[in-house]
């Protein structure tokens, strides 16, 4: 199969076809008001105007404008994975991870909970930071365990990367997806988090039911191993892991983040918290986590400057992204856009409107697969979109957010998904084949959620 282009090279890609459509697509623009606040467009204002094409100067100044315009949300993307680059060096999630699978495999009582309750980990690290490339670590602590306990690859697969990516599209306070499409938005950073919880709630419900069914009828004969890989393998038992101590310090460290993630709930609720306050609360969460981590001050900035490093493809991504929006708003073409998209739903119900966006969102997502360069890319205009269409822009968040994190388990383009067949060694086809129904589950639930929100004008 030949390789896909690299996330940043596609995004490249739709800068350089958008500024081809600058010359193509009629200029216009909406009246917009302020309410509440909040910049608004006007519905029905929508008037042509003089094209203003964009040509290969405006590319190429284009980037730099994006970094520019996305600088705030650029900056906390590089700060809090900073941060979690320091918690991940004192070994904390992983000692803990190791300690429930060792203890779990070793009591046969505790065997029917060892999917539900380390799904619900991953699920609960999902919808609370994001837990996405970190999984290609953890499969391989849950791959032999799923085969110690007699269960095949396909388990030990679906443990981590469906836990957390249900928990991902279900996401409760995720800073990569939620933090960035709200702030986007203008709506206040985590708000509608009291919403969200029954959205993760359904979704980690149907996800550990999905995976657990499968695990109950390997072990009842009734089901065939996916890979047909030997089932129970001793040579590959969770004892020939890797021992790390769950001490103390690692506890403290968990308690801490805990502690961060209410924190950061309470603040945005009672204290209106926006980016540079959660900043500064996962700035304070890497300081307290080094300092009972017992990390000394060099391995300590060394592994922020790793963690910040890792999101170096997110940021420019998203400034990639706003560059996109740059030169589209220069060539006065965006407004064009929302009143197309407008004119698609016109008609329908808002109930329906809001099923088109998910839908829009689920098929971007198969061509940039990025959660944070999505947001860059459509919530300028979904928000605006949403006005137009009387539904909320918490809820045109909601959408984005299900159609980005639903789709991520199954696309080919996703590094992640990809890298996680490539360890296990599972064919994309027998993945597909084992996965698609979930994912179209997921899709149906997605529509469901979708619908109340809608009826109740979900948090303005």
């Amino acid at each position: 199969m030949r390789k896909l282009p690299d996330t940043l090279a596609l995004v490249f890609f739709v800068l350089i076809l958008f500024t081809v459509l600058t010359w193509l697509i009629p200029a216009g623009t909406y009246e917009r008001e302020l309410v509440q606040g909040r910049e608004v467009l006007v519905p029905g204002s929508y008037q042509s105007s003089d094209r203003s094409p964009q040509g290969i100067g405006p590319l190429l100044l284009a980037p730099i404008k994006g970094f520019m315009g996305a600088s705030q949300i650029i900056a906390f993307v590089f700060l809090v994975g900073g941060a979690f680059g320091v918690i991940n060096r004192t070994g904390a999630i992983y000692a803990a991870l190791q300690d429930v699978v060792k203890k779990s495999s070793q009591n046969p009582k505790y065997k029917k909970a060892v999917i539900p309750l380390l799904m619900l980990i991953f699920s609960v690290a999902g919808a609370t930071f994001g837990m996405s490339e970190e999984v290609l670590v953890f499969i391989l602590i849950t791959l032999p365990l799923s085969t110690a306990l007699g269960y095949d690859t396909v388990t030990g697969i679906a443990i981590p990367f469906i836990g957390a990516g249900a928990g991902f599209a279900g996401a409760i306070a995720n800073p990569f997806t939620i933090g960035i499409a709200q702030g986007i938005a203008e709506i206040p950073p985590f708000s509608g988090w009291e919403y969200r919880i029954l959205v993760w709630f359904l979704f980690t419900s149907l996800a550990i039911y999905y995976v657990n069914r499968h695990a109950s009828r390997l072990l009842e004969g009734k089901s065939k191993a996916v890979n047909g890989d030997s089932i129970g393998d001793p040579t590959r038992e969770s004892d020939h892991l890797p021992k790390t101590s769950f001490d103390g310090s690692k506890k403290l460290v968990l308690v801490v983040f805990a502690i961060g993630i209410v924190g950061l709930i309470v603040g945005v609720t009672l204290w209106d918290w926006y980016i540079n306050e959660i900043a500064a609360l996962f700035i304070a969460i890497a300081l307290l986590s080094a300092i009972l981590g017992r990390l000394s001050v060099n391995d300590a900035s060394q592994s922020f400057a790793h963690g910040a490093s890792e999101m170096m493809g997110a940021a420019l991504v998203i400034a990639l992204s706003k560059a996109i929006l740059v030169v589209a708003e220069d060539g006065q073409i965006i407004d064009t856009v929302l009143y197309a998209l407008a004119g698609l739903a016109d008609g329908l119900p808002a109930v329906a409107s809001v099923q088109v966006m998910f839908l829009v969102q689920s098929a971007l997502n198969t061509i940039l697969p990025s959660g944070s360069g999505q947001a860059a890319l459509t919530m300028p205009i979904m928000a605006p979109l949403s006005d137009l269409l009387e539904i909320s822009r918490q809820t045109a968040v909601l959408a984005f957010q299900l159609g980005d994190g639903i789709t991520n388990l199954i696309i080919p383009t996703s590094g992640i998904t990809m890298g996680v067949l490539q360890i296990a060694k599972l064919p994309y086809t027998k993945w597909v084949k084992w996965a698609g129904p979930l994912i179209l589950l997921f899709m149906l639930l997605a529509m469901l959620v979708l619908i109340p929100p809608v009826l109740f004008f979900y948090y303005q």
